[in-house]
């Protein structure tokens, strides 16, 4: 089932040649979105006992925009092992601004609260 849902989800190309393969069968993403998973995943876990800045978040996001540039702009060709590192940065990046505004609306929130009473 979640093989199914996985491609749908990160808007995956599922390409072979730029996917991770286990006792020969190729994984539901490609190495990118395999990076993304793993980022975001790392990224819940962590929030929860450290919080990066989010400017340092938006510099994680950075490297996957970059590469992704230049691999579609020239005839360079990233790597499974570059492309997974630059999805893991990406994911664990983008979650944890997600999280960090997710958390200033809550507090935000609850000092208007706090200002109505």
């Amino acid at each position: 089932m979640l093989y199914k849902w996985l491609p749908i989800i990160f808007g995956c190309h599922c390409r072979g040649d730029r996917s991770f393969y286990y006792r020969g069968e190729q994984f539901p993403i490609c190495a990118r979105c395999t990076g993304e998973l793993l980022g975001i995943i790392f990224s819940l876990f962590s929030c929860f006992f450290f919080r990066l800045p989010a400017w340092l978040s938006a510099v994680f996001t950075l490297p996957l925009c970059v590469d992704g540039l230049v691999q579609l702009k020239t005839s360079y060709e990233s790597t499974n092992v570059k492309r997974v590192v630059t999805g893991f940065l990406f994911g664990y990046g983008l979650f944890m601004l997600f999280a960090l505004s997710v958390i200033y609306v809550f507090q935000f929130g609850h000092s208007i609260g706090e200002m109505l009473r």
